[in-house]
């Protein structure tokens, strides 16, 4: 069980547009082509930023086809399909394989609670039931549960877990990973603003949300930690800093699409519960898309 493509370095965690209501198919399959004429090195649809919760099953399988369709094999795309019932993930992952994704990025059962022997199984019977490369999504903001570094170790001697996410912005993990996971499985941020640290302990790229909106700026930032560059990447992220943040000030992805609507790539609109977001944030964020010398 491989992929063949290379899964590092600036990993865009796909916003999905809407209009009236509905999945808008031209931003989206215009987004993703500006995404990767813009140097990102990877695709992730159908994940927390693209309000995956949201999306109805249908809605769900055509964003990533739209995803995987777009792409046309450039980069590689990591289809979202986590879920907190096992069945449901087993459900979604065979989509993402039938749709032609690359992998799957399958997040830690959340609201459940489960124990780290509940956490193994829910993978393990994923990784029995689907032959597609799974990247673990370890996020205990949201999920609440926590996947220590003994159980990851564990996950990593499934047969089809290549990697994770980690979004717990705690650096000191990865080498703990390194020690049990090994050199070739895949450790990637989902943390922006730690990004930095995590590529200097052993980190091969971040699953972004900043990279929607600065996709070229965020490619050279991970181009820099994947050749060793840390001084260029340490100037780089300064200018990028603000806009780690301030994509934050309201519930994501609200800010991220006000962004993009200021650059003419996709209209504001989210799903209940999110709302659009606050007058001050917009004011924020205008000034980190400027800070991080993208012109508005």
């Amino acid at each position: 069980m491989t992929t063949s493509h290379k899964i590092q370095g600036s990993l865009t965690a796909l916003v999905t547009p809407f209009k009236d209501g509905k999945v808008d198919e031209q931003a989206f399959g215009d987004f993703v082509n500006w995404q990767i004429e813009s140097g990102t090195h990877g695709l992730v649809p159908c994940g927390t930023t693209g309000e995956s919760a949201t999306l109805s099953d249908e809605e769900h399988k055509r964003v990533i086809g739209l995803c995987v369709e777009a792409a046309a094999g450039r980069v590689p795309v990591i289809a979202g399909a986590g879920s907190n019932e096992t069945t449901v993930s087993i459900r979604y992952a065979r989509h993402a394989k039938e749709l032609g994704a690359d992998a799957a990025l399958i997040v830690t059962p959340y609201y459940n609670k489960p124990s780290q022997e509940g956490i193994f199984q829910h993978f393990k019977a994923i990784s029995q039931a689907v032959d597609i490369p799974v990247i673990v999504y370890n996020i205990p903001g949201r999920s609440v549960v926590d996947i220590t570094n003994d159980t990851m170790g564990r996950l990593s001697k499934l047969p089809t877990v290549i990697g994770c996410k980690d979004a717990t912005g705690d650096i000191s993990r990865v080498t703990g990973l390194l020690d049990r996971c090994g050199e070739d499985f895949i450790q990637l941020s989902g943390d922006d603003p730690t990004s930095l640290a995590h590529s200097v302990h052993g980190g091969k790229g971040c699953i972004s949300v900043g990279s929607n909106v600065a996709p070229v700026k965020y490619a050279a930032f991970h181009n820099a930690l994947l050749s060793g560059d840390y001084v260029k990447a340490r100037k780089i992220h300064d200018t990028l800093d603000r806009l780690h943040k301030d994509l934050f000030l309201d519930p994501s992805p609200a800010p991220a699409k006000y962004a993009l609507s200021v650059l003419g790539k996709m209209g504001t609109e989210v799903r209940l519960p999110m709302t659009p977001c606050r007058d001050e944030t917009k004011i924020a964020v205008k000034a980190a898309i400027r800070r991080a010398g993208v012109s508005v």
